[in-house]
């Protein structure tokens, strides 16, 4: 596809990124170089390529480059800690690593670990031992081995966390993203002056299949480093972008900050948001920032390739006759098939009641990287996907999500497992026993809380150190509790629910 459009319209930008832009021509030939590299340093069909960088062209080129040798790209969180990343990239038995230059530490922290890794690679940066990305790529053939590729191959392989606390590998395909983006073209209305945006990190599924949805349409895209709200709003008004998507925290932000209203953000057109809950002040208060810009609303997983339902733009209008629509996460796709079933029994319930969200669409996962039993519990034979998530159909459609049926906490878009925190937690000398749950935050949508069952009096705060020593900060409790006990059931699973309640007590769903 990249190719095609080279050829089609060789002249015509594809990506901004900062000061620098590059054409469909420059792209594709940068694209090849990527997959010469990748060929000479003993990539091929299958082989994994992790990297770990902010949103750059670089990751874009090495999306498509590892493409066209039939490799995976295997996006790593930057908000990680290394024995984290570490793990991500032997799980993926990556050949090549590549990191951005701020990540230098966290590749010379965990070089040693790398089992399978025989590239370390950097993208800039100066005085260390690795690998310099632009000598890398410059010393390669101008073109890549002759492969032949299928649809069905995976092409990136994003990694979310289990319920275990051990991250699984998301196996997406080229069939996966044709499915997702061919809904794109009639839902957002792009046509040939569309400039999109990438401000999602590219190791979100959002971020990904956006740079994706960039050379499927032909159409300009403009990178955003990292996602911060002042440079989002400036690149807006300098590249006169007119499709964006961001997560609710920074909607909730943008209109507190001078420098973003001071912004001419007119050029959108459509506001795409989603990856986490959505209060109505946050989105009333990002409608009355953007009065021209329509809003469209989309829920989905990394399971599914994004987005599987949309909020469409008519259905938000605060005052109108159907206002409650609002709560809701909206129709799902077409050719995405929808059900809400007992998750006990699998039975299908009707209209209004909440059950587990189960959906049957092309863009279902190819699997769980080397976990057979986790694919089969998560996919059924005829394709169904179990979501997790509970919620419920109204008489017209509408999806409104209710709960989780898993334990996860969705923190700023950023999603976080219990089970991983609590393993850390157990570590600590003086707890005995430990449950963490996500409790309401005006700012995040929800933070983790550590309730914590203690041998002796520990302060509050060396026990969120204690977890910030060896996880990502956002997955870290902002708030920590002891409790003489916690509950659990007969077999032994705590009663998140139990434990949840009072903090949710008043709230009209238990997400924020």
């Amino acid at each position: 596809m990249l190719r095609e459009r080279a050829l089609a319209q060789p002249d015509r930008v594809a990506y901004i990124a900062g000061d620098t832009s590059l054409t469909y021509r420059e792209f594709d030939r940068r694209a090849d170089r990527a997959a010469a590299a990748l060929a000479a340093a003993g990539v091929g069909r299958g082989d994994r390529v992790a990297i770990l960088d902010k949103n750059s062209l670089e990751y874009a080129e090495q999306l498509f480059g590892a493409a066209r040798i039939g490799a995976v790209q295997v996006p790593v969180n930057y908000r990680l800690a290394p024995d984290e990343v570490a793990y991500i990239v032997n799980n993926a038995q990556a050949k090549v690593f590549i990191v951005g230059p701020e990540f230098v530490p966290v590749l010379d922290a965990i070089t040693g670990k790398l089992e399978h890794t025989t590239h370390t690679v950097v993208i800039g940066g100066e005085g260390h031992a690795h690998l310099d990305y632009a000598t890398w790529t410059d010393a390669a053939p101008a073109e890549p081995p002759a492969y032949e590729g299928a649809t069905s191959d995976v092409f990136v392989q994003l990694y979310s966390s289990g319920t275990t606390g051990l991250p699984k590998g998301v196996m997406l395909t080229h069939d996966n993203f044709l499915a997702a983006l061919e809904v794109t073209n009639d839902a957002w209305d792009v046509d040939d002056e569309t400039v999109l945006m990438v401000a999602m990190p590219m190791y979100h599924v959002a971020g990904n299949v956006l740079t994706v949805s960039v050379v499927y349409n032909g159409i300009t895209g403009v990178i955003s480093r990292e996602p911060d709200p002042t440079e989002i709003a400036r690149a807006i008004e300098a590249n006169r972008v007119t499709h964006i998507f961001l997560v609710p925290v920074l909607l909730q932000f943008m209109p507190l900050i001078p420098e973003v209203t001071a912004c001419d953000l007119s050029s959108l057109k459509l506001m795409l948001y989603g990856a986490s809950p959505i209060s109505e002040d946050v989105l009333r208060g990002a409608m009355r920032m953007l009065p021209g810009t329509g809003f469209m609303q989309v829920y989905g997983l990394t399971e599914v390739t994004g987005a599987i339902t949309m909020l469409p733009a008519e259905d938000h209008d605060p005052d109108g006759p159907n206002a409650r629509r609002l709560r809701s996460a909206g129709l799902p796709n077409a050719g995405c098939e929808l059900r809400i079933v007992d998750p006990a029994t699998g039975e299908d319930l009707p209209a209004g009641q909440v059950g587990e969200i189960v959906c049957r669409t092309a863009q279902n996962m190819k699997g769980y990287w080397g976990m057979a039993e986790a694919t089969a519990s998560a996919l059924s034979e005829d394709n169904w996907f179990r979501t997790g998530d509970a919620g419920y159909l109204d008489e017209d459609g509408y999806l409104y999500i209710h709960d989780r049926v898993k334990d996860m906490i969705i923190s700023g878009g950023e999603n976080i497992y219990p089970a991983e925190v609590e393993n850390v937690l157990m570590g600590h000398p003086a707890v005995t026993d430990c449950a963490v749950i996500g409790v309401p935050d005006e700012r995040w949508g929800e933070t983790p809380k550590a309730l914590v069952v203690l041998a002796e009096d520990v302060p509050e705060q060396q026990i969120i150190d204690y977890c910030r020593e060896r996880l990502a900060h956002f997955k870290c409790p902002t708030s920590a509790e002891r409790r003489d006990a916690i509950p659990r059931n007969p077999t032994g699973k705590i009663l998140k629910r139990e434990l949840r309640a009072p903090y949710w007590h008043g709230q009209d769903r238990s997400v924020h």
